[in-house]
């Protein structure tokens, strides 16, 4: 059975190999963590151009790991899913 997850942008659950892992460790900036593992609190946004766009513009991510996302971390996101 796969885990599931909730994308912060428009709160479905999903499988989490279909999500996208942005994870904050204390101390340091946000980034993507693509083998789910790493440590620090995570938040999981579906691999769509429209949840990205709503994320950024709802500031999803501030308010998950409450503070400032930089742009590189979105900018990340969108090279991700034009891969």
């Amino acid at each position: 059975m796969n885990s599931l997850r909730m994308c912060i942008s428009c709160r479905e659950m999903v499988e989490k190999e279909k999500l996208v892992r942005i994870v904050k460790v204390k101390g340091e900036e946000p980034r993507l963590d693509m083998s789910f593992k790493a440590q620090g609190r995570g938040a999981y946004i579906c691999k769509k151009e429209a949840c990205i766009e709503n994320a950024r513009k709802r500031k999803a991510l501030e308010r998950a790991f409450r503070g400032q996302v930089g742009d590189e971390v979105y900018n990340r996101l969108g090279d991700i899913i034009n891969e």
